[in-house]
């Protein structure tokens, strides 16, 4: 397994591999990686003959009141779980590589990073988008693999890949889960013990909706007052339910729809989100 924190020295590696004809799997990630990122690299071993990962905790996604400093970073295990995964190449740049100067051009993808996420980390999809882009332009064309535990982070990205024509596949990949249907997440090692188990009510809100569209409910009012009243958390940022192309809210649920839900518990903040009312 090649590492480099260097953006030449990634991209004379990832073009040696084409040129050898192997196709590229890029897993773009922030860095302390669980099974949830392990999952997406075998996805990507599976489908390719070379795989990337970057390591990268991005300044510009994380808002005014986000402490960037404070995102875990377990670089060591980081790179002994790409080796035992598999992992051909693993970019692992500093702040200075990706942003020599402050970066002057911003991507905005309208309509999909007003709402939710949008409301509550202004800015933060601008960063995401733009890191996003600078990463498949170092990597090249290549399959890159997302979790849809993101669900509007894999929306924006899609969408960005779409309209300006990218040579990469966006690839969504199923929410891994603890034993108990918590999603895994970097953030869940802050999680006291008894945080951990409130940190379950938003899987059985989301559940909540689920099984009220299953006994013929569908008005989208009736379904998100029940299961408001699981959530167990010191602030609910959002719990809504919105269609799984505009990620507008939707009044009655007619096929599938996206209920997607944000808590804080302490210090931490745990996102989720479940396909319902029709195949995926």
């Amino acid at each position: 397994m090649n590492a480099t924190g260097k953006i030449n020295e990634a991209r004379k590696l990832l073009d040696a591999a084409r040129i050898e004809g192997l196709s590229v799997g890029f897993v773009p990630t922030m860095g302390a990686l669980h099974d949830g990122h392990v999952s997406l690299v075998r996805r990507a071993r599976e489908e390719n003959g070379f795989v990337a990962v970057s390591i990268f905790v991005n300044p510009t996604q994380f808002g005014a009141h986000e402490d960037l400093s404070k995102y875990p970073r377990t670089f060591a295990d980081d790179l002994d779980m790409c080796m035992t995964a598999g992992v051909d190449l693993v970019f692992h740049p500093d702040s200075d590589e990706m942003y020599p100067e402050p970066s002057k051009t911003r991507i905005v993808i309208e309509g999909l990073t007003e709402p939710m996420e949008g409301r509550f980390r202004p800015g933060h999809f601008e960063g995401v988008a733009l890191v996003c882009a600078k990463l498949f332009d170092v990597v090249g064309p290549c399959s890159a693999y997302f979790g849809e535990k993101d669900a509007q982070q894999l929306r924006v990205v899609a969408r960005m890949v779409r309209d300006l024509d990218m040579p990469v596949e966006v690839v969504p990949c199923p929410t891994v889960r603890d034993a108990d249907g918590l999603a895994l997440s970097s953030r869940n090692r802050y999680l006291s013990v008894s945080d951990r188990s409130r940190a379950l009510s938003l899987r059985r809100a989301l559940r909540s909706v689920e099984d009220g569209v299953a006994n013929g409910q569908r008005e989208s009012s009736v379904l998100l007052i029940d299961a408001r009243q699981l959530l167990d958390a010191d602030a609910v940022d959002y719990l809504e339910i919105v269609d799984p192309v505009t990620l507008q809210p939707v009044a009655t649920v007619e096929g599938a729809v996206l209920v997607c839900g944000a808590i804080r518990l302490g210090e931490t903040r745990l996102i989720d989100n479940v396909t319902v009312g029709g195949k995926r």
